[in-house]
């Protein structure tokens, strides 16, 4: 990993504690070239996390990311402090309720520009509905708490880019949710997010909703009356949008380099492609937030915690490309 000057540190989330991400986040952050950091989450779980994968790292308590990191420490803002690490693999209400206190808390330092973005360990839904935290993942989270008018989740890897017009809701909703002013917000945040990533001038490739993307109104008519007319108001903008491309080839097209990002439709039209190449190469970014912010592409895996076998890689792909894009972003704003 390059860029370890990068000042203002990183804020890392641990995810759920009963969960893989202290672990993850642990081997990431000790490796050699790892960007500067202050971790926020639960100080039990980080500690029995440093014990199992990186015995010779110890914890520095903070209040805030300003304070030095001493060498083979980590420094650690702790959410759930005098708490009991959790049971591994296990739902639990004090770990759901962990993982959202340390969000809240990076984001705050997020927007007050204490810290360069986020990085965040995956969390548990379950967890967090057992907490009574009503958002069904970070994307809502950080678009409730971080200051942001639209956002989109993109999923992206060394080969291919999706922007979701929806996330996580039923199938049933998201047709009804993939409406006009959905498909303009995906199409211009893909634009944006990938001019981020130094794409210069973005191809961008709208997929359908419909098999064969409606095969001109015989499987449905959003292509026509909404997909289509917002792929033109796109381009109106200057944008180079394209489609609407049949869900089934357009990610085979983008993986040739005929697209640079492709807009999906709905979750699993976006997400299968990405992890299907791959959970180690693949990372989350928010698009639209004031603040960069990335996560692994990659659950919890309750299955494997504690064992000290999960592999850090999408954790170290998402902390080099929020050290890439702060730094775009900070030559943006100095420009």
């Amino acid at each position: 990993m390059t860029e370890s000057h990068l000042h203002p540190p990183l804020a890392v989330t641990l995810g759920d504690p009963a969960g893989i991400g202290p672990e993850i986040t642990v081997r990431a952050l000790t490796t050699l070239g790892a960007p500067p950091a202050v971790v926020l989450g639960h100080g039990a779980a980080l500690e029995r996390a440093l014990a199992l994968v990186a015995p010779g790292w110890r914890i520095q308590p903070v209040t805030g990311p300003e304070t030095p990191a001493p060498e083979n420490a980590l420094r650690l803002i702790d959410t759930a402090p005098e708490q009991p690490a959790p049971a591994y693999g296990a739902v639990a209400a004090a770990a759901g309720q962990a993982a959202y206190d340390a969000i809240r808390a990076a984001i705050d330092l997020a927007r007050a520009g204490r810290v360069a973005g986020i990085v965040t360990a995956p969390i548990h839904k379950e967890a967090l509905s057992a907490a009574g935290v009503k958002f069904p993942g970070h994307t809502e989270m950080l678009a409730t708490y971080g200051g942001a008018g639209k956002v989109a989740m993109m999923l992206a890897n060394d080969e291919i880019r999706t922007v979701l017009v929806t996330i996580h809701v039923a199938l049933r909703d998201a047709i009804e949710q993939a409406d006009f002013p959905a498909q303009m917000d995906a199409i211009r945040l893909a634009h944006a997010g990938a001019k981020a990533l130094g794409i210069a001038a973005p191809r961008v490739a709208v997929a359908g909703l419909n098999p064969h993307a409606g095969e001109g109104g015989l499987f449905g008519r959003e292509e026509i009356e909404i997909i289509s007319p917002a792929i033109e108001a796109a381009r109106a903008e200057g944008i180079d949008a394209s489609g609407p491309w049949p869900g089934d080839t357009v990610f085979m097209m983008a993986r040739k380099g005929r697209f640079d990002v492709v807009v999906a439709q709905y979750h699993d039209q976006g997400l299968i492609p990405v992890k299907y190449m791959g959970l180690e190469s693949g990372v989350n970014i928010t698009l639209g937030l004031p603040f960069v912010r990335t996560s692994p592409d990659h659950g919890t895996a309750f299955d494997i915690a504690g064992q000290g076998v999960a592999e850090p890689d999408s954790m170290v792909t998402a902390l080099r490309y929020a050290v890439q894009l702060a730094a775009a972003r900070r030559v943006t704003e100095e420009a």
